[in-house]
């Protein structure tokens, strides 16, 4: 992107960063906005001086429409760019400004009569230089509106500056100040009013500072949004949809922690230790990317918690943060998924024969809640459950499977009665008492 973002990149935060980019992508998009709005505005004009300006009059401000018109695309194009610069867009808004007071103070050399160059201060045209203004305020950028002002009260100075300097221009002198002189004044066609002009780059000045205070709290406000979107993407990365929506909207949901029932899933890869010591760094992060992506694909497909990865493995809840009718029949589907995805992912790509990929569920209560300290706080799920699923995962290299899932969980599955579940459950076989490690009494299990 243009703008020259490398400004932004040093010491920056990579979140901030983000943000940054985000924020800069709007103003693109509002720049460009502004700039078809610009030359529609333009295109409005050119019947209105087609039919109002005696011809061949048009003709010069047909060609300086264009210009304006050019200089707000060529500005646009340069922000886009990757050698924009940030100081690009102040040299495009000086030229705007400067071009503008062209317009309006220079005689336009094809009127079929002759007025002096002093009488163009008598139309009033100085207003447009507050429509340009406002046209900044969409790059979201206080400074550049701030800049924009000055520029255009610079501008007009000189410009007045330049035609005060004619020899045939009018003052006013101050110690005749009476009806009949100020009406003849303004009858004399070279007559400036110098506190009509000072007035006019007054309150000029002062505009641009009330819009610079106004697009400043735009800009923190757009600032929070993107953070706000930011995080909301990142929690996206975790839960279900509808559980992050749930999340983004309240206001510390884990203070307080909530024990309900729900399932819990591990998955790990067998053999990995022993295909690792053959590859190099980078390629050990690379299939490790490739199946953590299909893994936690899968999970959130089916409405699935991804609480955290676990070096070659993950941990999975379904029903948490908050519990649904379909939690266990989301796990069981997981995980026939799941080594139905890993064993096509291994065929397609090639991958280590060796390489196998072993889950463990169980379905129970769980507790759900934050844990840590003040400066340091983490959303977890405890309990046996947690514990069981995870005895489940190991003891799949004891019996020889590819996956355990207790009875608890094909039971709370079945009661679920969703549509898919019976080809999900008919994947399964019956092992009976299973002990694990850790636990006293047998698991019910079934393989897959």
């Amino acid at each position: 992107m243009g703008r020259n973002m490398q400004a932004y990149d040093r010491g920056t935060e990579p979140d901030q960063l983000d943000t940054l980019h985000s924020l800069k992508s709007e103003e693109l998009a509002a720049q460009r906005t502004a700039m078809i709005g610009r030359t529609l505005a333009l295109l409005a004009i050119v019947p209105l001086v087609t039919f109002l300006s005696p011809w061949p009059a048009p003709i010069n401000t047909y060609g300086l429409l264009f210009l304006f018109a050019l200089l707000g695309w060529c500005a646009w194009l340069v922000a886009k760019s990757r050698w924009g610069k940030l100081w690009h867009q102040y040299v495009f808004v000086s030229a705007d400004f400067a071009l503008l007071t062209f317009t309006l103070l220079y005689p336009n050399p094809l009127v079929p009569f002759d007025y002096p160059p002093q009488f163009a201060l008598r139309y009033g045209s100085f207003v447009y230089f507050f429509v340009l203004l406002a046209g900044l305020a969409y790059v979201y950028q206080p400074r550049l509106v701030l800049w924009g002002g000055i520029s255009a009260a610079f501008s007009w100075a000189v410009g007045v500056a330049l035609l005060l300097n004619l020899p045939d221009t009018v003052l006013a002198q101050t110690n005749e100040i009476s009806v009949e002189n100020t009406l003849a004044l303004l009858a004399e066609p070279t007559f400036i009013d110098l506190g009509v002009r000072a007035q006019e780059v007054a309150v000029l000045l002062i505009a641009a500072g009330l819009l610079t205070l106004a697009v400043r709290r735009s800009r923190t406000i757009a600032l929070r949004q993107a953070v706000l979107a930011r995080e909301k993407e990142n929690l996206g990365r975790y839960f279900p949809k509808k559980t992050a929506q749930m999340l983004a909207e309240r206001s510390d949901p884990f203070s307080k922690p909530s024990e309900h029932k729900s399932a819990v899933l591990f998955a790990d890869l067998v053999a990995f230790t022993t295909w690792s010591e053959k590859h190099t760094p980078g390629e050990t992060i690379e299939l490790l990317r490739e199946v953590h992506g299909q893994l936690a694909d899968v999970v959130f497909r089916h409405n699935g918690t991804l609480d955290k990865f676990i070096g070659d493995g993950l941990m999975a809840t379904f029903g948490t943060p908050e519990p649904s009718d379909a939690d266990a029949s989301n796990a069981l589907a997981a995980m026939v998924e799941m080594v139905e995805t890993f064993e096509r992912w291994k065929h397609d790509g090639r991958h280590s024969e060796d390489l196998r990929l072993a889950i463990g569920v169980h379905y129970g209560p769980v507790v759900v809640g934050n844990i840590g300290s003040k400066k340091r706080l983490e959303f977890a799920v405890l309990g046996d459950t947690v514990n069981v699923a995870s005895r489940l995962e190991s003891a799949t290299r004891e019996v020889g499977c590819r996956g355990l899932a207790s009875s608890s969980l094909v039971a709370a599955a079945e009661a679920e009665d969703q549509q898919d579940t019976p080809q999900y459950r008919a994947k399964l076989k019956h092992h009976g008492p299973l002990k694990v490690r850790g636990r006293s009494q047998e698991i019910d299990v079934y393989l897959l």
